[in-house]
């Protein structure tokens, strides 16, 4: 919200500041062509000032094109930023996963894959979906809540596994 109001002022400066300008810019221009000054050598400091009227137009379009680029592009640049803190966070977050992999066994990789693609899944779901004994993944389970990677609440007649990661 700050660029939108700051762009705002600077657009308004630019345009005063560039209307004084066109109009130092016509004066000096007819005063050139009454006194003839292309041919004359009296007419230095208004060949001065015309140079000088060329810089100051170059620093109202600089300040008009900040301005303007402030009050309608800023959103984009916020939009960018988002996204880019999103996919860190997300590598950083499987970077993560895959580092815990690696130290589980197999069954416990199996497990741990179901809970993720479903939080809160029931144990009996997890049973038939991993095709395991209900005693290798209650075991299984409760070394992984050891480790504090899931946790079982009580759903029902069953429990629901969370990971915790």
């Amino acid at each position: 919200m700050e660029n939108k109001k700051l762009g705002i002022i600077l657009v308004l400066i630019s345009l005063i500041v560039g209307s004084i300008f066109v109009y130092f810019i016509i004066s000096l221009a007819q005063q050139s062509q009454q006194a003839g000054c292309f041919d004359n050598k009296d007419c230095f400091a208004i060949e001065k000032g015309l140079s000088i009227s060329h810089v100051a137009i170059g620093i109202f379009s600089f300040i008009f094109a900040l301005g303007f680029y402030l009050l309608l592009f800023n959103k984009t640049e916020k939009a960018i930023l988002t996204k880019l803190e999103n996919e860190k966070r997300e590598k950083i977050e499987y970077a993560k996963f895959e580092m815990l992999m690696r130290a589980l066994d197999s069954f416990e990789q199996q497990v741990i894959k179901a809970i993720r693609e479903q939080d809160g899944i029931t144990q009996n779901t997890l049973k038939l979906r991993l095709n395991m004994s209900k005693a290798k993944l209650s075991y299984v389970l409760q070394e992984l809540e050891k480790k504090g990677i899931v946790k079982r609440i009580k759903k029902g007649k069953t429990l629901a596994v969370y990971l915790r990661i």
